[in-house]
């Protein structure tokens, strides 16, 4: 993904311009990874290879690989993230590198949700990622399609809810002393979800601090009605759940939610628990959108 630009020779002294400069040599000028020097030098070597500019940067060794797709990313306004970046966790792929193969991966995820949602006139989408098991991947793939849809420019929430070991605090670098127990409870309103602006239109509601009873949060009336608020706002809803197979909250979400993701793990999710699961879901009426079957 390497596209053509004309770009003219520089010299130290470069002009302001009235409108944005999305060319791929200026974006790697204001990022420091070129100077006047290796421009024209990229410059020159386009002109006789007939070679696309970062090819020719490329070539000459004066820029990475990873410094063209940082700077393609930039060129076509697609939120993303620099690999020094330590608050944020790197299983964030599809910021830290969104042209890796499980980047595209996600990314047709979204387009296959975006497609079944299409003849749906409703302002929201609200999706459970519901699992079996421990370690199937459901926090990993919901938190990177949080950050597509977010990418896209989709308002997007993501509510962790996973109220007995969450994840997403830790994933975004963000503190969860308060969160969606904290909301079910009483004790906090809207304004307990994070606004991640590095992603696009994303806002994370972290778990919060750990209840006795999660079930029984879960279940109360306050949940449909923060939905009922959310929706409002925000144009697509994921949640995060805990595994189905140890406890009751993942249909409890899913029944609220309306419609699921059911996520499986090759080589490690039983099929007599993915089959159980699927039954459960149904028995809570809540749609299953599709299934996705993690490897790693």
């Amino acid at each position: 993904m390497i596209f053509n630009e004309q770009v003219a020779e520089v010299t130290e002294a470069v002009p302001a311009a009235a409108a944005p400069d999305r060319r791929i040599g200026t974006i790697l000028r204001a990022a420091s990874k070129l100077d006047a020097g290796t421009t024209n030098q990229v410059l020159k070597l386009q002109a006789t290879t007939g070679l696309r500019f970062g090819e020719a940067a490329l070539r000459l060794g004066v820029i990475t690989v990873q410094d063209l797709r940082r700077a393609l990313a930039q060129q076509y306004e697609l939120p993303h993230l620099l690999p020094e970046n330590e608050r944020v966790n790197s299983e964030l792929v599809v910021a830290f590198e969104p042209m890796n193969h499980c980047a595209e991966q996600i990314r047709a995820l979204r387009t296959q949700l975006l497609i079944r949602w299409s003849a749906d006139q409703a302002r929201s989408h609200t999706l459970a990622l519901v699992s079996p098991g421990h370690q199937d991947g459901r926090s990993y793939l919901v938190a990177n399609l949080a950050v597509a849809f977010a990418q896209l420019g989709r308002r997007t929430l993501l509510i962790d809810a996973d109220l007995r070991k969450p994840r997403q605090q830790r994933i975004f670098g963000i503190p969860d002393n308060v969160g969606l127990s904290s909301v079910l409870s009483g004790r906090a309103g809207r304004e307990a979800g994070i606004a991640m602006s590095e992603f696009g239109p994303l806002t994370v509601l972290p778990a919060g601090a750990p209840p006795p009873n999660p079930v029984e949060l879960l279940s109360r009336d306050t949940f449909p009605q923060l939905l009922h608020d959310m929706g409002e706002e925000f144009e697509v809803i994921l949640f995060d759940t805990p595994p189905s197979r140890s406890c009751a909250d993942a249909q409890s979400v899913a029944f609220h939610a309306g419609s699921v993701l059911l996520l499986a793990r090759k080589d490690h999710t039983r099929l007599a628990d993915t089959t159980r699961l699927t039954r459960q879901l149904a028995d809570a009426g809540a749609q299953i959108l599709g299934t996705v079957c993690n490897e790693f």
